[in-house]
């Protein structure tokens, strides 16, 4: 699975808001928002912007936890 659909935007405040298919799904404020931009930088925008709305859970760890 690989995530598709996020954006996000940098307020003037410093505030990161994060959207999936138009819809804002969270806002990331200070320190946490600070991370969020150095993580984006990087790495895979997509995959950190779906573990900071919690929007990665498929129902499959339990399965990949007895992976190899």
């Amino acid at each position: 699975m690989s995530a598709d659909g996020f954006t996000y935007v940098v307020r003037k405040n410093g505030d990161v808001v994060i959207s999936h298919h138009g819809r804002a799904a969270t806002t990331v404020r200070g320190s946490a928002a600070r991370e969020f931009l150095d993580a984006v930088d990087a790495g895979d925008a997509q995959t950190v912007m779906a573990r900071v709305t919690g929007n990665y859970k498929r129902g499959n760890e339990r399965h990949a936890r007895a992976h190899p």
